[in-house]
């Protein structure tokens, strides 16, 4: 299966699961998204349309880390996500894997926000 027709299928699986998640005042969207070099995550207040918080590895702060779309960032990048989302005053959210799978990345960074305090 060639890049294109992944990215597709991808895409399909996540228009999937945003037709059933929405992210509120009460309980934002984290939404995560991975490239091939970075790691991105967003809190998403979605009827406002606003986005409360966000993280990744192309921040200034982690370019002297020289971190890259691993487990190691993605655990890293959870972790400040979660951080950032209490000072804000949000315990819980609604995750939104981006049509990923479940499993290596995107999972090392659920476990992390969840350690650090924030209830999915």
């Amino acid at each position: 299966m060639n890049n294109k027709n992944r990215n597709f299928l991808r895409h399909v699986r996540h228009k999937r699961l945003r037709a059933t998640l929405s992210g509120t005042a009460e309980k934002p969207r984290f939404s995560v998204f991975r490239s091939l070099h970075h790691i991105y995550v967003q809190i998403i207040d979605d009827e406002k349309g606003v986005t409360l918080s966000s993280a990744s590895t192309n921040e200034k702060m982690f370019k002297s880390q020289n971190l890259k779309a691993n487990i190691s960032a993605a655990q890293i990048i959870g972790k400040t996500a979660a951080q950032r989302a209490l000072a804000l005053g949000i315990k819980s959210v609604v995750f939104d894997r981006g049509g990923h799978a479940y499993h290596g990345k995107i999972k090392a960074l659920a476990d992390a926000a969840r350690t650090e305090g924030l209830v999915f």
